[in-house]
């Protein structure tokens, strides 16, 4: 008697699945990984301006932190519920939630980052003639990116797993096919989509890692300073090392539609 296929019995684990769903697989995770790094960049383009203005004081950094913090505890389902109107059943509509709950992740550790900049490295920056354009660009946010790199894997692998509820329409990657697999309770495609997404979350995380330490040598090297560019280098190494301040209070958001 010939050996019922897997797809038949319904197992969990299913060689046959993967061969002949290969292409609607590689569909959901492309559409997938085209969402978490639209969003991920977007929030990371938004975050920036906002950390500035919050470093300002405290009259601008307790309305932005509050509203960033605010926006982090909605539901996702209410989330897309409010922004329904604004944008419909679109790519955008999940896109923008994203963003949004991205923003209370990278807007702290950007802020962060920032205020651990030594105060002797601005001061030999402006020294040396640097305005304040060109002493964010070439001193501080170089000497955040500590920080900044520890938010946006942070965030990164946060969105890979909200992407998942963009399935409420239709655009949630892997997450469509989970939703799809539940009410006929499809073992296969539940579990690969399931795992397709873990995959995709240490992924990131790996290449933001590698990207991180490739960035920035001088943490790799016991008691290295941290150098800023140019001609500031030697005045900025009496500082000692940079201790950047990842935001650790804020936890990853992993909901799962």
């Amino acid at each position: 008697m010939a050996e019922q296929s897997c797809l038949v019995t319904n197992d969990w684990i299913c060689g046959e699945y993967l061969r002949s769903r290969s292409q609607e697989l590689i569909d959901a995770t492309v559409q997938h990984i085209g969402i978490t790094v639209v969003s991920v960049l977007i929030g990371l383009a938004v975050a920036l301006p906002l950390a500035l203005l919050a470093r300002r004081g405290p009259r601008f950094a307790g309305p932005v932190l509050g509203l960033t913090t605010v926006l982090y505890t909605v539901p996702s389902l209410a989330m897309f519920s409010l922004l329904l109107p604004l944008f419909g059943l679109s790519a955008a509509l999940v896109v923008t939630g994203l963003v949004l709950y991205s923003l209370t992740i990278l807007v702290r550790n950007i802020l962060a980052g920032l205020e651990a900049v030594p105060q002797e490295a601005r001061e030999a920056a402006r020294g040396m003639g640097y305005g304040p354009a060109r002493l964010l660009w070439e001193v501080e946010l170089p000497l955040a990116l500590p920080a900044v790199m520890a938010g946006l894997r942070i965030a990164t692998v946060s969105t890979v797993a909200l992407t998942t509820v963009g399935s409420l329409v239709g655009k949630g990657g892997l997450g469509n096919l989970i939703e799809d697999a539940l009410p006929s309770f499809f073992k296969a495609q539940v579990l690969t989509a399931a795992v397709l997404c873990v995959l995709l979350a240490v992924t990131a995380d790996l290449l933001l890692l590698g990207l991180q330490r490739l960035l920035t040598p001088w943490t790799r090297i016991s008691g290295a300073v941290v150098p800023p560019s140019g001609p500031v280098k030697a005045e900025a190494s009496a500082s000692g090392p940079v201790k950047a301040k990842a935001s650790a209070s804020v936890p990853a958001k992993t909901e799962v539609g």
